[in-house]
Parts: C-alpha cells; sequence; structure tokens
C-alpha cells in the first residue's frame, strides 16, 4: 500500500515528466471508476503535483493570453476553452492499495487508467492515474483533509509540536503501533513504516502509546555549546521515535524507485533488501486490534491481544517437509440390481453388514422376526409352486371316477350331507 514517502515520489514524477508539457482538451474519467467526473476542459493548460502525508494535490492551470507562448511555439488564444475561460481546478488523490501515475502513449493507455489527462502536441501523450485495484479516490476541487495533521516529512517541527501537544488525546490510549496508523497525528506513516521504527528502537509494537512518548517531553536539552554538527551526530546516532518517523520515511524517498520513479526500470530489489523487519523471515507477527499485521522481533507487549498466536515469518527456501501417509479409503460396492440391494438392507437389519462381525444374540433377536418379501421374490414363489402336475386335465377326473365306481368303492360324502342323512 503506497504511504508517504510513495506518494511523495509520485509528484516528482508527475513534476518531472509534465515539465514543458502543454496538455489540452477534456479530462476523462474510465466507465467503471466511482470517482466524480472531472468537468474540466482547456485549450492549453499545465499539471503540477505537491504531496502531504498520504495526499497529492494535481492543480490544472489554464494558460492565459499573455502567457500561453513556449519556446518554438506560436501565440494564440490558448487557455481559453469556448465557454469562456477556465479557471485553475486542484484534484486531491488519495491513492488506496494501488494507485499511481503513469506517462504513456495516447494510443497505447493502461489497463486500469481511470483518469486521463491528454497532452496537446502530437502524437499525443497521456498522464494517467493508475489503480488496478480501485481503492484510490481524488476530489474535485479538493483540499488537504481537516483531521490529518502535519507531514511526517516535510513539516517535521510541526508534526513533532502537535503529537507532544495532545497526549492527553484518547488516541493515545492505544498500543503505540495502532497509534502510528492515526493520520490526525501520524499524517504519512504506514504499515511498513510503522514496523521498521519500532524495530529500530527496540519498541515493543503493543507497548501503551503515551508511555513512549510522555518520556520525550523531558528529553535532556543538548548543551548550548555543542556545534551544529555534533548535535546532528548525536541525534543520527540515538534518534527518538518522532525523529525516526521523518528519518525513515526520508530514507525511503532518497532510494527512489518503487515504480514510482520516472524510470521505466525502477523495482523493488532495493527496497526489500533495504527493509529489516516488514516480511522478513525470523520475525514475528500479529494482528493488531484494527485487523492490521504488525511485524516485530522479541515480545509484543503488554497490551497484546489476548487469545492471539504470534506467527513466525518462515524463509521461502524450505527444507522438503516428509510425505504424508496417503489416506486409504474403502472401495464403495457397487449396486448391480434391485434384488442385491434389497438384500443388503435385509442384511444390515439383522446384523450380518459386510465388514462387521455379528453381534451376540441379534442373530436370535432378529431371525424370529417375520420377514416381509419382497414383490419379486412373491413373484418366484408363486412361480415355482404351479407346476404341470398339480393342473389334472378333465379327462384324468373322469376315469378315476369310472374306476372308484367299478370298484365298489363308496365315495365320502361331505361332513354336511352326513350330519343331515343321520
Amino acid at each position: 500500500m503506497p504511504e508517504g514517502p510513495e506518494l511523495h515520489l509520485a509528484s516528482c514524477y508527475i513534476n518531472t515528466v509534465c515539465a514543458g508539457l502543454i496538455f489540452s482538451g477534456k479530462v476523462e474519467k474510465s466507465e467503471v471508476s466511482k470517482n466524480p467526473e472531472v468537468l474540466f476542459e482547456s485549450d492549453a493548460y499545465l499539471i503540477s503535483a505537491t504531496s502531504r502525508g498520504k495526499e497529492i494535490k494535481l492543480t490544472l492551470m489554464p494558460l492565459k493570453e499573455e502567457k500561453n507562448t513556449l519556446p518554438g511555439r506560436e501565440r494564440g488564444k490558448e487557455g481559453q476553452s469556448q465557454n469562456g475561460p477556465q479557471q485553475p481546478m486542484d484534484l486531491v488523490f488519495r491513492f488506496g492499495m494501488s494507485g499511481s501515475f503513469k506517462l504513456t502513449s495516447g494510443a497505447e493507455l493502461p489497463k486500469h487508467a481511470h483518469l486521463r489527462f491528454y497532452t496537446k502536441e502530437s502524437p499525443r501523450q497521456a498522464l494517467c492515474f493508475v489503480d488496478f485495484r480501485r481503492f484510490g479516490r481524488w476530489e474535485v476541487h479538493g483540499t488537504w483533509q481537516l483531521d490529518r495533521g502535519p507531514c511526517v516529512m516535510l513539516e517535521y517541527e510541526k508534526f513533532r509540536e502537535n503529537v507532544l501537544r495532545n497526549l492527553c488525546d484518547k488516541a493515545f490510549n492505544k498500543p503505540i503501533c495502532e497509534a502510528l496508523l492515526n493520520q490526525k497525528f501520524f499524517n504519512g506513516i504506514g504499515n511498513y513504516l510503522r514496523a521498521e521504527i519500532l524495530y529500530r528502537l527496540k519498541i515493543p509494537p503493543f507497548e501503551k502509546a503515551r508511555t513512549v512518548l510522555e518520556a520525550l517531553q523531558h528529553r535532556k536539552q543538548q548543551s548550548p555549546d555543542l556545534t551544529l554538527s555534533k548535535k546532528v551526530k548525536l541525534k543520527r546516532e540515538n534518534p527518538d521515535l518522532l525523529e525516526l518517523c521523518h528519518a525513515v520515511p526520508m530514507e525511503v524517498i532518497d532510494m527512489g524507485g518503487k515504480g514510482y520513479g520516472p524510470e521505466p526500470s525502477d523495482d523493488t530489489a532495493a527496497f526489500e533488501e533495504w527493509l529489516q523487519c516488514y516480511c522478513v523471515p525470523g520475525m514475528r507477527s500479529l494482528r493488531d486490534g484494527n485487523g492490521r499485521t504488525i511485524w516485530f522481533q522479541g515480545e509484543p507487549g503488554p497490551m497484546a491481544p489476548k487469545g492471539e498466536k504470534s506467527r513466525k515469518r518462515r524463509s521461502r527456501v524450505n527444507a522438503d517437509p516428509e510425505p504424508s501417509s496417503p489416506k486409504v479409503t474403502k472401495p464403495v460396492p457397487k449396486r448391480s440390481s434391485k434384488g442385491s440391494s434389497s438384500q443388503e438392507k435385509v442384511a444390515t437389519r439383522s446384523g450380518r453388514k459386510k465388514g462387521k462381525e455379528l453381534v451376540p444374540g441379534a442373530e436370535n433377536a432378529k431371525g424370529n422376526k417375520a420377514r416381509k418379501p419382497n414383490a419379486r421374490s412373491r413373484r418366484k414363489a408363486s412361480a415355482s409352486q404351479e407346476s404341470p402336475t398339480s393342473k389334472t386335465p378333465a379327462a384324468d377326473r373322469k376315469r378315476q371316477a369310472s374306476a372308484r365306481r367299478s370298484t365298489g368303492t363308496a365315495t365320502v360324502a361331505p361332513r354336511s350331507r352326513r350330519v343331515k342323512a343321520e
């Protein structure tokens, strides 16, 4: 996430690449951006930038008629639009998670260029506000936010006075790692800067902020007999927290690059080498009360969140872990037909499930219960009971009757007829 040094580098980049360029026409906004339209149009205008903490201000300045001539250009009615003279406009940007500015060809705009300023010359160029995560914001006719304090880089004396004068504020009841992200007092400090500052001073991140800063009010004054060079040397050798809030961001600015400089080959290799604590292997980390991760070394401090376990950053090159034993899964039996499924259900009810032993007494308890046969088994039973011999033809019955009459054997009458005869 861009912090104070990155926005300052972006302002320097804009002033460098836009020097000598004249911009013209309307300011274009992408269709997907939810930021406000920039209703600015001029035949010729200049762009300049300045930064303050985590904010950057772009000033669009129309060229007046008497000042519209640059070396190698003719005088004309530049600086006026069709609707009359265009007034200067300030746009205040906050970069969010991924904002930056790029000067590119007008025919090859970056994919996530959400605000575009076109040059007058041909072939046209475009100064683009690029933000692929779209958390960045801009304000038309904007000013510096009133709830942000002095810049830790460019207004150090005002910044220091603002902190020490307001130590009774409730913001300093919190851990020092959370207070450092409060832009009302530490305008420009972000996540990686707070980790580096606390690490250099060996201050536990969850120490109470007021406890840490009150000691600076009673700091011993330097002897007036010391020369200026000796005073500077002592400050560098023994800086306090507020001094590092100024010095550490200035180190990043002096380093340059990080993709915010004018050179397209800028990368983050030097910055990663400069980091001593933030995301460095071997350092510990915890989430603060705002859900942000703080990196540190040693004990976290008395105000560390309870129940939260610290995580240690592992090195990128790890030993090969031991191969885990493969999981053995039992094959699921395939149900071939309805009869087999019904047999499995019957076997399960009787306690004879595959892969399990019989429970003593289960066979006697469940085996005596009558089992209701299914439709298929009933059809089989009825088919097996029907045989060709059971169906006696009518001719056979007549022969049997004639045989009985010839032998004189009396036919046994039914019970009801015998009783009636008696």
